[in-house]
């Protein structure tokens, strides 16, 4: 799965997160998350939920395996120093981050996911839906309602089970660009 903010060369589709319907819940045994935390662990992999311990060196790798441009750790740390909310999963063996997403925002009604990312050898096992599913979570418990993100048309349909629509009610997103202003 690949997440990608949107470039000047290519506008990727915006999606918003639509909250489910609630749900009856018969049973307080009804699990939260389709992977459960210990079932992680069981698996050999760690949630964590601060980039204290992240090596910025090998998330950069994470990145430029699922075709993001490389980028300089320094900007990567002041990014992590403004994000919201993080999630990403070390697979203990290596003690390498193997998954990441992280969401930006105001803290009360906005909040933007980036960073979405899947280490192409971990991919197809869930890990990206463990970290969507938390992410969003921990956004609805903060109460806020508008959850967007960015994503490659290729990968929309990963999203789709997870809430996201796109372009609800109409809404279309936009984005500046240095290379139109330059056209004037």
């Amino acid at each position: 799965m690949l997440l990608q903010s949107i470039s000047t060369s290519s506008i990727s589709p915006s999606l918003r997160f639509k909250p489910p319907k609630p749900l009856k819940i018969t049973s307080q045994l009804t699990p939260k998350f389709s992977i459960s935390d210990a079932d992680l662990q069981t698996r050999g992999f760690n949630l964590r939920r601060t980039f204290t311990d992240l090596n910025l060196d090998h998330l950069n790798t994470v990145f430029v395996s699922v075709g993001f441009p490389k980028r300089d750790p320094e900007k990567i740390k002041i990014a992590l120093e403004h994000t919201d909310a993080l999630l990403w999963i070390e697979y203990r063996k290596t003690k390498k981050p193997v998954a990441f997403a992280r969401a930006t925002g105001d803290g009360v009604f906005n909040a933007i996911i980036w960073d979405v990312v899947v280490d192409p050898s971990f991919q197809g096992i869930g890990l990206g839906k463990v970290l969507m599913e938390r992410l969003v979570d921990e956004l609805l418990e903060k109460r806020i309602s508008n959850i967007v993100l960015y994503a490659e048309p290729r990968v929309l349909g990963f999203y789709r089970p997870l809430g996201f629509a796109a372009d609800p009610d109409g809404i279309r997103g936009m984005v500046y660009s240095r290379r139109h202003q330059m056209r004037r």
